[in-house]
């Protein structure tokens, strides 16, 4: 669904997970609400009060998978109008970071919101082979795209992906 662009939508900040397993899959989460038909997406959500862009990915990290690793490099950002369950369509400001995940686990639903309980219906690691060969639907539709480019970018040390500073706002 297409909303129209308003000067007077609510800006709401959304920081946005690519989480890598070693084999390149990407962790996505197959989200189902009042707004659209099923679809698959990054883990991630939106940034409290003070928090900047890196800090929300960290805690969104921790909240939806229970995951332990590092919040890399950014990779993209992203503004489209849209709704998310239970609220009115807003313009969204999106910042997609970079995990490099040691094993392809299954994240933990123990961080989880009500809100998350209820439309988060499954959980897949998606090779770029299957994204772009299936029927799935994806959201932003260009995920597998940005997976293809994140496969081809150099694989950074160890310590360089580690927790540094804030971020700029969008």
């Amino acid at each position: 669904m297409r909303y129209a662009v308003s000067a007077n939508l609510e800006v709401r900040r959304s920081a946005r997970l690519i989480l890598l397993d070693p084999a390149g899959r990407l962790l996505l989460l197959r989200y189902h609400d009042e707004h659209k038909p099923p679809f698959w997406s990054t883990a991630g959500g939106e940034l409290k009060s003070g928090e900047t862009y890196r800090d929300a990915a960290g805690r969104e990290l921790e909240e939806e998978t229970g995951f332990d690793v590092a919040v890399g490099r950014l990779l993209r950002k992203r503004e489209d109008v849209y709704a998310v369950a239970r609220s009115q369509a807003a313009r969204w400001r999106e910042q997609y970071f970079l995990v490099q995940c040691e094993r392809s686990a299954a994240p933990s639903r123990d961080g989880w919101t009500d809100e998350e309980r209820s439309t988060i219906r499954n959980w897949k690691w998606w090779s770029l082979e299957e994204m772009r060969n299936g029927d799935a639907v994806f959201l932003p539709e260009w995920l597998p795209d940005l997976l293809a480019e994140t496969l081809r970018l150099p694989v950074p040390r160890r310590d360089a992906n580690r927790k540094s500073g804030s971020d700029p706002d969008f």
